[in-house]
């Protein structure tokens, strides 16, 4: 349950403090005092999406920030998700936080660590269930009304739910897939024929990695072989002449004379023997370099010509290659990696379909035998959710009203299963039951979506439940019933609510209510708890406007004591 809630610059409350705690809550204030907060506040906590102008006027950030006890079970089962997101849970307490800036950046916080907004709406939905009028307006959809009903019908259900929606997700994916493989076989066929072709011709051409770039290096060399002949040839007779040029004496010999120079030298300067011995090795690298110009030479192709040629032959065929798939040589390695996988899958396409024809007739089967046992587990829950329905409505001041559950087929299966639930509520003997989505008024649809929540609490247990205006279009005697059932409801969990009438207010064990206060300039709202005298005026003040009548204080007094004999 939620024991404290705290908001600061949140709508017209700068700072408030919620002491909630167990039982029946109920938050009243007059119009504009910031009552909705309350509810927007919970809302931040559970995930909801944030809004900027929900900010105070002037504050940089809205706060809200929520303390919850949890029981034993509770604290097991979502400690796992707290605890993966770094969170952590002290002594059975988890405090959770979420700030929304004027910008409209939002930050959550679960157990004293940052985490995804997505980690609150996690924790929410096993924490708190959420009904503002918009909810009650929502039961008017179809889908509400089998959520409702699959709620009531319990774990069985959820788990044949379950495995219903893994073989709908299956059977639908491979059926999909089988119509596209079918539709499209003759172009996939098309396909093939011409992706083989292509991949033929790649592999007679057999391109290898770099080989684009060793040819273009190896043309080169050829253009130039005149030029690179002339070249080392005349290296090598500057650094080694087998034949003396205009008497010009090579490198290896201008060496080899500075050498003996030093060497006949150095007995009378040692400092000129590591210089000889210098020279020595240069004389050897230049011998080296001569004999290598000479193998360079000799290694020259004669018939540079007709090879350059084939190279030029060569690197147009690998030219045409690139240009038909891609803009580079791996372009072509990559086309003949990845459509060969492709040519095998297209090849395979015959076979694929022949598995799929049988694994989709055996998952619409297995389909068809689920959807056949949700289908008997709605109807057998809908006639006793039907009557305790029923039965509530009676006690909410609706003694005539009847409540139908129908289970009807649709044409085709969905991800639900192959029902589709319809509630159909008779406010009076001798009318025709109605949709509750079309003949409900507002108040009966208020308190035919109590009474399902009472109902469904005693076989879905929520740890907390906040309602919004559950009371809109009611008043009178049907007030003070819902105000029973909200009592009824608080004995199995915690409930919280928010109200403008005094008959439901009456049943609360703990009243808070929302004050508005102002400078003339800045309305600014806090939250006080309320007992004895000030909790009689409040009441009052629901009941004729007045705090301070004597009649409303002699009427606020009777509803008081009608709840504490009911309690």
């Amino acid at each position: 349950m939620i024991e404290e809630l705290g908001i600061r610059d949140l709508g017209v409350i700068a700072e408030a403090t919620l002491p909630l705690g167990p039982g029946f809550t109920a938050v009243t204030g007059e119009t504009g005092a910031g009552k909705t907060m309350v509810v927007t506040a919970l809302g931040l906590l559970l995930g909801a999406r944030s809004d900027a102008g929900a900010v105070r006027s002037g504050a940089k950030q809205a706060w809200a920030e929520g303390r919850w006890l949890l029981s034993d079970a509770a604290a097991d089962e979502i400690r796992e998700r707290v605890e993966e997101a770094g969170g952590e849970i002290e002594a059975g307490e988890l405090l959770l936080g979420r700030s929304v800036s004027a910008e409209g950046r939002s930050r959550a916080v679960v157990g004293g660590r940052s985490t995804p907004v997505g980690v609150l709406a996690e924790l929410g939905e096993r924490l708190v269930v959420v009904h503002g009028q918009a909810d009650q307006q929502r039961l008017r959809s179809a889908t509400a009304q089998r959520e409702a009903l699959d709620r009531f019908a319990g774990p069985e259900l959820i788990e044949v739910l379950a495995e219903y929606r893994t073989a709908f997700r299956a059977w639908r994916d491979d059926a999909e897939l089988l119509e596209r493989l079918r539709s499209e076989h003759d172009a996939r066929a098309r396909e093939a024929v011409e992706l083989r072709e292509a991949l033929d011709e790649v592999e007679a051409a057999d391109p290898q990695p770099g080989e684009d770039a060793e040819l273009s290096e190896r043309a080169d060399r050829l253009t130039n072989l005149e030029e690179l002949r002339f070249a080392a040839a005349q290296a090598r007779e500057l650094v080694s002449s087998e034949e003396a040029i205009d008497d010009a004496p090579d490198a290896v010999t201008l060496v080899e004379s500075a050498r003996r120079h030093l060497e006949r030298m150095a007995p009378h300067d040692p400092a000129l023997a590591p210089i000889a011995g210098m020279l020595q090795n240069a004389g050897f690298l230049l011998a080296e370099a001569a004999g290598e110009l000479s193998s360079y030479l000799a290694g020259l192709d004669a018939d540079g010509a007709r090879e350059l040629e084939t190279v030029q032959e060569r690197r147009a065929e690998l030219n045409a290659l690139i240009r038909r798939h891609g803009t580079s040589l791996d372009d072509v390695l990559e086309f003949r990696r990845t459509g060969g996988l492709r040519l095998i899958e297209l090849d395979g396409d015959d076979d694929r379909i022949v598995q799929l024809e049988a694994s989709v007739a055996e998952l619409e089967a297995r389909v068809d035998e689920l959807a056949g046992r949700l289908t008997a587990l709605r109807e057998a829950a809908a006639s006793r959710l039907a009557g305790e329905v029923t039965a509530e409505l009676s006690a909410l001041a609706m003694p005539d009203a009847e409540l139908s559950v129908v289970v009807e087929p649709l044409a085709e299966p969905a991800s639900h299963g192959r029902d589709q639930v319809l509630l159909l509520l008779r406010p009076h003997p001798g009318t025709e039951p109605r949709p509750v989505s079309r003949g409900a008024s507002g108040g009966e649809l208020s308190r035919v979506m109590l009474a399902i929540e009472v109902v469904i609490a005693g076989t879905d247990p929520v740890p907390t439940f906040v309602f919004d205006e559950v009371d809109a279009g009611v008043g009178g005697a049907a007030a003070i019933e819902i105000g029973r059932r909200l009592a009824k409801l608080a004995e199995r969990s915690q409930v919280i609510v928010v109200t403008h009438l005094a008959q439901v207010a009456a049943f609360a064990t703990n009243h808070l209510t929302v004050v508005k206060g102002t400078d003339g300039q800045v309305t600014a709202s806090s939250v006080r708890q309320l007992s004895g005298a000030e909790r009689e005026a409040e009441m009052a003040r629901l009941l004729s406007g007045l705090a301070d009548s004597e009649s409303g204080l002699a009427h606020a007094r009777e509803l008081l004591g009608l709840a504490a004999d009911a309690a």
